[in-house]
């Protein structure tokens, strides 16, 4: 790993950005074809809160938060910061001071491989956090790292810049390059969503709505003297 602090990386449209956040984690997820998406493992510390963001990565070591002080610099208006740990780590490297740091300089959350404290002071500040951990347990200041380089999360890679998604169904990252074409994907899954509603709620079946049956080749439907009289004659309680 090169040891280095990146000023300049550009960053997505962030007027585009903001679209993606009406739209919300699954719905983006699922209009870029279901890519994107860093798991269940990174879970929300709050309820509530949906953000989109242009991605600030940091990669720091186990149990050291120094670059995370380090990227502060780095930080513009409408970052959300990405933290990384060179192998794994639980540690909280991250609370409310650096939190409050971030805040003044724009930044609109925080996803994270690591550890996470200070989650009441958090919610109560309003700064929203997505995190694999939380825990007690604080960091060292001693070793450095990198700020604004591609990192990997979730299985994800992260560029400084890309477009971040998140809310209370976890973090979904948007190349910068597909932001664009994303906000068109979702909005067009929002209205295709919003006629399935409708018809939903007018009492028609998914069954119907999405042609699912004929999937059902070889599904008997039958009555419940049937199946029991069929379940007694294979042995089934």
């Amino acid at each position: 790993m090169l040891n280095v602090v990146v000023t300049d990386p550009p960053r997505a449209d962030l007027a585009q950005v903001d679209k993606l956040a009406s739209y919300g984690v699954a719905t983006v997820h699922e209009a870029i074809g279901r890519r994107g998406y860093l798991g269940p493992a990174i879970r929300p510390s709050q309820q509530g809160a949906r953000v989109a963001g242009t991605a600030l990565t940091v990669v720091c070591w186990p149990g050291d938060n120094l670059m995370i002080h380090v990227a502060v610099e780095q930080a513009r208006p409408g970052d959300i910061i990405v933290i990384t740990t060179t192998s794994p780590s639980s540690d909280g490297a991250f609370g409310e001071l650096l939190a409050t740091s971030l805040a003044a300089h724009g930044v609109r959350g925080l996803v994270m491989g690591a550890g996470l404290r200070d989650t009441r002071e958090l919610r109560d500040m309003g700064f929203p956090a997505w995190t694999a951990h939380v825990s007690a347990q604080g960091t060292v200041k001693a070793t450095p790292g990198a700020v604004n380089v591609p990192v990997v999360l979730g299985g994800q890679i992260i560029r400084p810049g890309d477009a971040i998604v998140a809310d209370d169904d976890g973090v979904c990252v948007v190349p910068r390059p597909d932001v664009a074409t994303a906000v068109t994907a979702s909005a067009a899954r929002v209205a295709k969503e919003d006629a399935s509603r409708e018809r939903l709620a007018a009492g028609e079946l998914g069954l119907d709505i999405y042609g699912l049956r004929q999937k059902l080749a070889g599904v008997e439907y039958i009555t419940a003297e049937e199946y029991s009289r069929r379940a007694g004659e294979v042995g089934t309680p």
